[in-house]
């Protein structure tokens, strides 16, 4: 297995990393962390802990996100504001004392790794196509096993089968405690090193939420709405012909004898952009290739938008 061990820094999107947080933004992180840091016990327990993270992640930057344990996973950060909403991010929470069950960074093949091979399906890339590793896996949950404990597939399963991985794992590697200096110095100028982290962090760099110069993303409600009033409702059809709503808002926008302006033919037959309502359910299709949080394929009904992208 190759590791390609990433800083926070290097881990960004660049067009992320350039916009600048507020300084509000950066006094709550700095406030936060170090009541996360101040608050950490090592003889207390790992659920403890959970909580002090929790509370750090959604004071911070989560407070429109569902935080909580899910099935066998210490914290989960869900991509919207009830536990119905998918499985964001997972969190496998160790004491800071027990330094033999999470990874480090010359070393993945820790307990903490184990943990989310077996609680999710979830490395698209690396481990829910390897044939092998997903058989081995729904033979352990399907008790054809000799071992049905987790710390057999840890031992027996997950442990060997990272150590014969030849592929190419990027991950990235912090520890809060080595930002304690930063925190605590009192010069506001130091604070620019801690963006990154502050970043590495966020929503938008963990739920891959759309930012606000990401010349990248699609503007959703522009595109949709706007668009489609301004070509279908308004340039394509005379003022004497345009409706009242398009008219008012559009009074001075001239009609252009354009075939440009008019639906196509295909969009005729099937569907305008604008009926693309997303309060409507769309059933999924039966050989669809949507995966759920367990890996297994996606059923049941999806929101329009939610289906297309």
């Amino acid at each position: 297995m190759k590791l390609t061990l990433l800083s926070p820094r290097k881990s960004l999107n660049k067009a992320y990393l350039r916009i600048k947080p507020f300084r509000t933004e950066i006094d709550l992180f700095k406030r936060n962390l170090i009541k996360l840091l101040d608050g950490l016990d090592e003889t207390e327990s790992e659920e403890h802990l959970k909580n002090d993270l929790n509370d750090f992640l959604r004071d911070t930057f989560y407070q429109k996100f569902y935080i909580n344990t899910k099935s066998r996973n210490d914290l989960v950060i869900h991509i919207g504001a009830d536990a119905k909403s998918f499985a964001g991010v997972l969190i496998e929470a160790k004491k800071p004392s027990n330094k033999t069950g999470m990874i480090r960074p010359d070393n993945l093949n820790a307990k903490a790794f184990h943990e989310l091979i077996l609680y999710a399906a979830l490395f698209e890339n690396v481990f829910a196509q390897n044939t092998a590793l997903v058989k081995q896996f729904t033979d352990f949950e399907e008790s054809r096993l000799s071992g049905n404990t987790t710390d057999f597939f840890y031992k027996q399963i997950a442990e060997p089968f990272i150590a014969g991985l030849t592929s190419e794992i990027c991950f990235t590697w912090f520890d809060f405690r080595e930002y304690k200096k930063l925190l605590r110095n009192g010069d506001k100028t130091d604070d620019s090193k801690l963006i990154a982290l502050y970043k590495l962090l966020s929503p938008e760099h963990l739920l891959k939420l759309p930012f606000t110069n990401d010349s990248n993303s699609l503007d959703k409600g522009f595109y949709f709405d706007a668009l489609d009033s301004l070509f279908f409702r308004v340039l394509a059809r005379k003022t004497t012909e345009r409706d009242p709503a398009a008219a008012k808002i559009f009074d001075k926008v001239p009609y252009l004898n354009s075939s440009l302006f008019e639906p196509t033919e295909l969009e005729r037959d099937t569907i305008f952009i604008s009926n693309l309502q997303n309060d409507c359910l769309i059933s999924v299709h039966p050989a669809t290739v949507l995966k759920n949080n367990t890996g297994n394929r996606f059923t049941g009904n999806l929101k329009g938008l939610d289906y297309l992208y």
